[in-house]
């Protein structure tokens, strides 16, 4: 398999954007690592991402199971067009990674690769948030990006180490190659969820706990006969 490439890299201190003087929802005041900015030379890639890297809201965004965000040069050319924005840059979509030859249909939850010095694991799909929205003021974008199933998808980092833009990006292991992030992202969202297909990938070890707990409260869920939910006693 020909290595991927790590085409841009790109970080963010959280910043505070003031108000904008409309009464938009998207130009009140806010807090936000989304702004990401290129950076060129070596990177130092800690176990809860790259250095000089925050999250505002770290409840949400960051940790180790999602340290790095990763997003897909090819979908680009797409998003400009269909958004009017010929002038988007990577990082766009708020993602630390932008890479070449690895999208949501060639990668697979628990891959391993060799990021320059680093060592990554996939961990999830994103599942893009509100924040999304704010940034380039469409209200729907978060919503269009989850039906394209151009999501995007998470790292865990294994080995810390140095990365850059330009380094090669080395599939080193791939156990699970039946559950591809566009494979996982059509399981979480479809209505109604096919049991076996949700609890296929909630037991997947390398799986984020996050993704975990939806998709075994979604098997619950969907599993109960009508009405059962409602007449379960309450947990103590």
């Amino acid at each position: 398999m020909t290595p991927a490439v790590l085409r841009s890299l790109q970080v963010a201190a959280v910043a505070e954007v003031p108000a904008a003087g409309t009464d938009a929802w998207w130009d009140k005041p806010w807090s936000t690592g989304f702004f990401k900015r290129a950076v060129s030379g070596p990177v130092w890639l800690g176990y809860e991402g790259l250095r000089g890297d925050q999250q505002a809201d770290r409840r949400n965004h960051g940790g180790v199971d999602k340290a790095v965000c990763v997003y897909a040069a090819e979908h680009y050319p797409d998003w400009r067009e269909a958004l009017g924005l010929p002038a988007m840059e990577h990082g766009a979509f708020g993602e630390n990674f932008t890479v070449e030859g690895m999208t949501e249909s060639t990668v697979c939850v628990g891959d391993v690769y060799q990021v320059g010095r680093a060592r990554v694991e996939v961990s999830q799909p994103r599942q893009p948030c509100w924040k999304l929205c704010r940034r380039w003021r469409i209200r729907d974008l978060a919503a269009q990006v989850e039906r394209t199933g151009r999501t995007g998808f998470y790292l865990r980092v294994l080995e810390h180490g140095w990365v850059e833009s330009g380094c090669r990006i080395e599939l080193l292991a791939r156990p699970f190659p039946e559950l591809s992030i566009e494979h996982a992202h059509r399981v979480r969202h479809q209505r109604p969820p096919e049991v076996a297909a949700v609890r296929q990938l909630a037991e997947c070890p390398a799986l984020s706990g996050s993704w975990k707990d939806t998709l075994w409260s979604m098997a619950g869920r969907a599993s109960e006969g009508p009405g059962e939910a409602g007449n379960r006693a309450p947990a103590p």
